[in-house]
């Protein structure tokens, strides 16, 4: 498949993930429903502008820049929607390719296990989310976890290394000498989207 044609096979999917987000807060209610609602329209503006600017940059020049956009881009990003929804918007994995970045906490970790767990009894992983209030030493926290699917363009770089070029190769050993984040077939979880918002108080 040709980079192009990759590009448009993933904003296609973006358009029906956007979809299928919207149909699941058309049916919440109260305060907790909110909290929900607020996270998956936050997760899923990440995603679509992380997916929307891999798909730019791998269509002109191939793998090499998306690995610059995972790196430079990205925690621009979910910086700026951090600050935006007054929250810790990010990416985590239990296999982290930045671990100043991508490292799970304590309540992260379990979720994605559980997440392994329910795909292992059948589950879509493209449905897997959690939502809670939890209680942490610093406070109380809404807090909501949704799976990130690995797609075609995605493999590219995260991938059985033994399929990737020498240069991107190089690049990877460049940018990440501590990366575990390969070995990843199209389909597989690659990790989550965390939203973690501080609250007053416990909605009912």
């Amino acid at each position: 498949m040709t980079p192009r044609r990759i590009a448009v096979a993933l904003l296609s999917a973006l358009a029906s993930s956007s979809v299928a987000v919207a149909a699941m807060a058309a049916s919440a209610t109260g305060p907790m429903a909110e909290l929900t609602d607020e996270a998956r329209t936050a997760v899923n503006e990440l995603h679509q502008q992380i997916a929307g600017e891999l798909a730019r940059e791998y269509a002109i020049s191939g793998t090499l820049r998306s690995i610059v956009v995972c790196k430079y881009t990205a925690p621009e990003l979910t910086s700026a929607l951090s600050r935006r929804y007054g929250a810790q918007v990010r990416r985590v994995t239990l296999r982290v390719r930045n671990p100043s970045l991508g490292t799970a906490d304590r309540w992260e970790q379990t979720q994605l296990l559980d997440f392994d767990r329910r795909v292992a009894r059948g589950e879509d992983l493209s449905s897997l989310e959690v939502a809670e209030v939890v209680d942490e030493p610093a406070g109380r926290y809404f807090r909501y976890l949704k799976a990130i699917v690995a797609g075609t363009l995605c493999v590219s770089c995260h991938g059985p290394v033994e399929s990737m070029t020498a240069a991107t190769r190089a690049r990877l050993a460049s940018e990440y000498p501590h990366d575990r984040a390969t070995g990843y077939r199209a389909g597989d979880m690659l990790g989550a989207i965390s939203f973690k918002k501080p609250l007053l108080e416990t909605p009912p």
